[in-house]
């Protein structure tokens, strides 16, 4: 069957992934292609749903904490419940697994009283819900601003080099956000190439203030940009959710190598029944039937493993729309 995308579809959004707001002209010279093929080809992927920039936050640097929820329901309310969290502006990553019955989600929490309220009180008293098992992050491997496009190699080195943004200091200490921040994430959660002067009106800041809260946003961890694409773009399979049991003392040595394997898109560290998560894509059964046999059961110290391949995914990124 033939794809609807090409080499250059897949360049750009390779070149996308290392820099979500990289200026037309800068991709354009670096593919080798003109300003007004790269905005077209950007303005029909974009059209297609295909590739969406986004702004995504990392928790930990707001003093909060990333989840992962697997959420076992009664068969017939798996998909309502599934799309209910999807609703949520704070989970990402809503899918389901497991024949339909567990729905696996992440969720950004910026306080313990936030973890509380959704752990305690509202999952485990949502109608037909049978169970939550929560896991949080505690270091992670391979994933947030990386991303598995990164390990497809549509682009060499000497590309990816000329269009890495200029390496930013991180600096210490959760960040405290105010109404500006706020309105400045939540329209780069929508779109991530949204322009200085839009964002200035959004937020009634200078284009000064912009660039520079925006500067210091990336510099603390709190701001990284990431990208929706369309599963069928790089074709590259269907995702399986690894969760596995390591000896403490192979933990770091195991996630390190894991984060190293081509197939995987995420790892972390967790506290939880399984100390160590993953997100594998492979292009069939037989291909990770391969890579379960072959490298992970080369992982040192692995002690227990479950698998959970993804039969549908509800929601990617926060705020999609």
């Amino acid at each position: 069957m033939e794809s609807d995308y090409d080499e250059l579809d897949r360049r750009l959004v390779h070149a996308l992934q290392v820099d979500g707001r990289a200026a037309f002209s800068t991709i354009a010279d670096v593919l080798g292609v003109s300003d007004r093929t790269i905005a077209r080809r950007y303005a029909r992927l974009r059209a297609m749903g295909a590739v969406r920039v986004v702004g995504d936050v990392d928790p930990a640097a707001l003093g909060g904490a990333l989840w992962f929820l697997r959420v076992r329901c009664a068969p017939t309310a798996a998909v309502p419940v599934a799309e209910a969290l999807a609703r949520r502006p704070d989970t990402s990553w809503v899918s389901l697994t497991s024949g339909g019955t567990e729905i696996t989600c992440t969720v950004r929490t910026e306080t313990a009283a936030d973890s509380e309220a959704l752990l305690l009180a509202k999952l485990p008293r949502t109608p037909r819900v049978e169970g939550v098992t929560a896991h949080s992050v505690l270091h992670t491997f391979y994933g947030g601003p990386d991303s598995l496009i990164a390990k497809l190699g549509w682009l060499d080195d000497a590309a990816v080099e000329r269009l890495r943004p200029p390496p930013s200091p991180r600096r210490p200490g959760p960040v405290r956000l105010d109404d500006g921040d706020r309105k400045l994430l939540a329209a780069l959660a929508t779109d991530g190439r949204t322009g200085i002067a839009r964002l200035a009106a959004r937020t009634g800041w200078s284009p000064t203030t912009v660039r520079r809260r925006m500067s210091d946003l990336r510099d603390h961890g709190v701001l990284y940009l990431d990208i929706d694409i369309d599963a069928q773009l790089f074709g590259t399979g269907t995702r399986t959710l690894l969760w596995l049991s390591v000896v403490p003392a192979q933990l770091a040595r195991a996630g390190e190598e894991l984060a190293g394997h081509p197939e995987v898109a995420f790892a972390a560290a967790t506290t939880g029944p399984s100390n160590l998560y993953a997100t594998v894509v492979c292009p069939d059964q037989r291909a990770l039937y391969r890579y379960l046999t072959t490298r992970v059961a080369a992982l040192p110290a692995i002690t227990h493993i479950e698998t959970a391949p993804v039969i549908r995914t509800v929601k990617q990124t926060a705020n999609q729309p």
